[in-house]
């Protein structure tokens, strides 16, 4: 994945600017910077969530540049702002996800619900999680989808230790072969990865 002279702003205000990066397969990546400072945005313009305003982005999968509409396919992604919909259960937004997006055929739903910590909530409505619960099933949902992209956006969000040791335990077990990026200013969160990109360069 490229991206070529990427820009986002809003009004006025450049967010970031003149952004030129070359992700490449298999490999993790931070960004970092304060609050505020656009890391999450620049996650949300690669996900194809948020418009950039400026520059290209090229996708390149299987040694082939897809289509901008249709790069989301290739793509998992976590962060705090994406809901989920809180009137199923556990297996049912799994279910539900997987009829749009492929998980990993070596599991089942209800064992990658196991590995989540939610086999006892697996028929319970998401509307009665708690918020470390929800992150959990936010978690399984895209470790467990079929994508050569993995997009995490401050991923250990209202985890407590054992989330956090969970988060740590997907990414050893789940991230072979793919691309990760993490927006994060929280060292434990992408202390593994390979390179890391400060977005303060891009102002």
């Amino acid at each position: 994945m490229r991206l070529l002279d990427v820009g986002k702003r809003f009004n006025r205000e450049w967010i970031f600017r003149h952004c030129s990066y070359e992700f490449k397969p298999e490999k993790k990546y931070a960004i970092t910077g304060p609050n505020g400072s656009g890391k999450s945005t620049l996650l949300q313009v690669i996900a194809g969530a948020t418009l950039h305003n400026e520059g290209t982005i090229d996708f390149i999968i299987q040694q082939r540049t897809t289509n901008n509409d249709q790069h989301y396919r290739h793509i998992s992604i976590v962060a705090p702002y994406l809901e989920l919909i809180e009137e199923m259960t556990a297996k049912e937004m799994l279910d539900f996800h997987a009829t749009f997006k492929p998980l990993i055929q070596s599991l089942s739903v209800a064992e990658m619900l196991k590995i989540a910590g939610l086999e006892k909530a697996i028929n319970k409505q998401v509307r009665y999680f708690s918020s470390g619960m929800k992150q959990r099933l936010k978690l399984a949902q895209a470790f467990f989808s079929n994508t050569p992209i993995l997009l995490l956006d401050e991923p250990t969000t209202n985890l407590d230790a054992d989330g956090i040791e969970l988060y740590l335990s997907l990414i050893s077990n789940y991230t072979k072969n793919r691309l990760v990026i993490i927006s994060s200013n929280v060292k434990q969160e992408y202390s593994f990865c390979e390179e890391v990109i400060e977005i303060g360069s891009y102002k």
